[in-house]
């Protein structure tokens, strides 16, 4: 049905979902119809430039996106929604983030990915429940100093912008577990290195050949393929080019060459050359089928946390492994000088038998231009997503769960950035529990 001619005729009353992309220029009026139930409106993929004044109408609205569209400032209005907990205004031409639009005490996710922001108001840093903010692919060269008093603040994108150093705050705040910075300057010579260096061997296209598609994500799509005469089974990843929510495709290229080979980890094999359309790409091996994901991303309603599916369960034994595995994997990215940026279970891949593979680069950047302290920080950051894996791991424990683990998991979860353990700590721990 054409959900605008429905709107329209009156047949959508106590709609709480309106999804609307049909190259509106204007803003339907209808909308205000359905004020006393409408909570998630979805305008993205229209060529709208302005809301109506008036949009505090919608007083019950709790998600609203508004992604690629041509608003070329974030609307005022929307400060009048004091409902609204997600804003999405992804991949516009916005350049004006005026105070009165982030006048939003409810405000948990905020996303202004690929526009052309220079500035953001210190009223940003009075959004407390913020959790998560995304602003990759903008002009941004500092944040509001109001950001430090974000204190539920766990993910932030700030890749793929002008940031000259990162501010000295945002290494103490005591929930900040996914943190992405690729593609500034500061990060810039270190991207470049990697991706200048014969770490891994080149592969020309024509040593390819591309199988069934085995996914895809933001930056890239993934083939099975054959490489060389004994058609040698491998993964091919073929980046997009665009910006993403994570960042620079080029910065992710780089990450995965500079992570170097480990077990437990899913790397870059080789770099392709020379493909027709000048496409950028990574070699990576195979992984075996058995391994699956171990949950899916976070959900509106999660918002930072993964979810799972209703019958995830597993032997302590198991959780045990796949904690040892990824900790493994984090402790050879941070002695590399890399942070994975995204340490999530959606990023893992597992079986029983197996353990665990930590893979997606999207999110990762390197510390190379950073002081010891610095890097060290942001080492620790990350230990509290792994945290957040360990309790998720345990929530779902067939049996009692070690209490080493527990221990750990609480270790890795405390607001004190600087009394976390490192992953070396962490792995010698789990690696003791699993000895006979």
């Amino acid at each position: 049905m054409d959900t605008l001619a429905e709107l329209r005729a009156g047949r959508l009353a106590g709609a709480r979902r309106i999804d609307l992309s049909c190259g509106l220029t204007e803003f339907p009026r209808e909308i205000f119809d359905l004020a006393d139930s409408l909570e998630t409106l979805n305008l993205s993929g229209n060529a709208l430039d302005a809301l109506p004044g008036d949009l505090g109408r919608l007083h019950r609205l709790r998600v609203l996106f508004c992604s690629d569209n041509r608003f070329a400032q974030l609307p005022e209005s929307i400060g009048q929604c004091q409902a609204l907990e997600m804003v999405g205004f992804k991949a516009n031409r916005i350049r004006t983030v005026p105070a009165a639009a982030l006048q939003l005490p409810a405000l948990r996710w905020l996303i202004l990915t690929d526009n052309q922001i220079e500035t953001l108001p210190e009223a940003l840093g009075q959004c407390a429940a913020m959790q998560k903010l995304m602003l990759a692919g903008n002009r941004l060269r500092a944040l509001p100093e109001s950001l430090a008093a974000c204190s539920r603040l766990e993910l932030l994108r700030i890749s793929a912008n002008d940031f000259e150093a990162l501010p000295a705050w945002l290494l103490a705040l005591p929930r900040l577990s996914w943190l992405a910075g690729a593609g500034n300057p500061f990060d810039m010579q270190a991207e470049q290195a990697a991706i200048a260096a014969q770490s891994v061997p080149h592969v020309d296209w024509p040593e390819l050949k591309l199988g069934p598609k085995l996914g895809e994500g933001a930056s890239g799509v993934i083939h099975q393929a054959a490489l060389g005469p004994a058609s040698q089974p491998v993964a091919v990843k073929l980046f997009k080019g665009a910006v993403t929510s994570d960042g620079w495709p080029h910065s992710e290229m780089a990450a995965s060459i500079a992570a170097g080979a480990h077990p437990t980890l899913i790397a870059a094999q080789g770099r392709i050359d020379g493909h027709p359309d000048g496409t950028q790409g990574l070699v990576m091996a195979l992984v075996d089928p058995s391994f699956r994901t171990l949950a899916g991303p976070p959900s509106l309603a999660s918002c930072t946390r993964d979810v799972y599916a209703d019958d995830a369960q597993w032997t302590s034994g198991v959780a045990l492994r796949i904690a040892r595995d990824i900790a493994s994997a984090m402790q050879h990215l941070h002695a590399r000088g890399v942070l994975h940026g995204d340490l999530y279970a959606h990023n893992i891949l597992w079986n029983a038998q197996g353990g665990g593979l930590l893979g997606d680069f999207g999110a990762a950047w390197m510390t190379g231009a950073l002081d010891a302290p610095q890097a060290q920080a942001l080492q620790r950051l990350e230990m509290r997503a792994f945290g957040c894996l360990l309790e998720e791991l345990l929530e779902r424990c067939s049996d009692a769960p070690p209490q080493a683990m527990v221990a750990l998991k609480d270790r890795c979860l405390q607001a004190d950035v600087s009394a976390r353990p490192s992953f070396a700590e962490a792995l010698a721990l789990l690696q003791g529990e699993l000895s006979p």
